[in-house]
């Protein structure tokens, strides 16, 4: 049994995506361009209309899974296949886009909290022009337990103990956990060996990460190995921990398109553009 460590800390930059957006970008940024097999993570919050309310009107995606996990608020997606849906808090979507699809996520309100994650999941070559899919699960299908003593954790995709995330059939064999610690709690947690994993602060002043604390708004790049340890100090904390299995594939990413050769990419554009998606 190996214990994994923080390698790297990375802290979010102040960007804004769709129409004005404002949010903080976490991995696709400079610090973090990607972590095999995740290509971005972003955290939106905000009480203000004015920095989410455009939303992100119709955009086109290829060759890799986008995942929206919502806290508070609500969004709308569509898409030009008529797959239709409203994220409210607590529920996730994760859209594999495959070949290629054209969606839109709007916000379902004028005032009030908006805050939720959204993680892009790179696929593997042999499926990135397989068929577009959704996975649209609302909060009552997540499984909540109680894997210790002042633990409480969503299983969002993978296996926690006796658990099974709702999210099925991702090359990646993700774990995607949503780990609440009370003050003074601790635990230690199983992870795949040789998948990528990190975590991240997103309630609470910090939380220890492999033995080291990790405040709010910092993301823990883990070393290798197959166990983590978790715990709160003197307050509550609450964090991410996401894992997947790397592809170990060459990376050609153009915006939205996101595949293995420069050539690939002129031919995701010239398909987006004659509308063949």
């Amino acid at each position: 049994m190996s214990q994994r460590t923080i390698t790297r800390r990375v802290r979010g930059i102040d960007t804004n995506d769709g129409a004005g957006v404002k949010l903080k970008r976490i991995i696709g940024q400079p610090d973090l361009d990607m972590l095999d097999p995740f290509l971005l993570l972003d955290e939106f919050r905000s009480d203000q209309a004015g920095d989410y309310i455009a939303g992100f009107p119709e955009h086109p995606h290829r060759g890799f899974e986008t995942v929206t996990y919502m806290l508070a608020g609500h969004m709308r997606h569509g898409d030009n296949h008529g797959n239709q849906g409203d994220l409210g808090p607590g529920s996730v979507q994760w859209m594999t886009a495959g070949r290629g699809i054209l969606h839109s996520e709007m916000p379902q309100q004028e005032n009030g909290l908006m805050w939720g994650f959204q993680l892009w999941v790179n696929l593997p070559a042999a499926d990135k022009m397989t068929a577009p899919r959704y996975q649209d699960i609302a909060p009552e299908r997540i499984p909540q337990m109680e894997p210790s003593p002042g633990v409480q954790a969503r299983v969002i995709a993978g296996r926690l103990g006796a658990a099974i995330g709702p999210v099925q059939g991702v090359a990646t064999e993700p774990l995607y956990l949503d780990i609440t610690l009370a003050a003074g709690a601790r635990f230690e947690l199983d992870l795949p060996a040789e998948h990528h994993a990190f975590a991240y602060v997103f309630e609470g002043e910090a939380a220890e990460v492999g033995g080291e604390p990790l405040p709010r708004g910092e993301l823990a790049v883990l070393s290798g190995g197959d166990r983590l340890t978790l715990g709160a100090g003197a307050s509550a904390a609450r964090l991410l921990v996401v894992a997947g299995r790397p592809l170990n594939e060459a990376v050609a990413r153009y915006g939205p398109f996101v595949m293995n050769t420069p050539a690939q990419i002129h031919e995701a554009i010239a398909d987006f553009r004659a509308g063949r998606f």
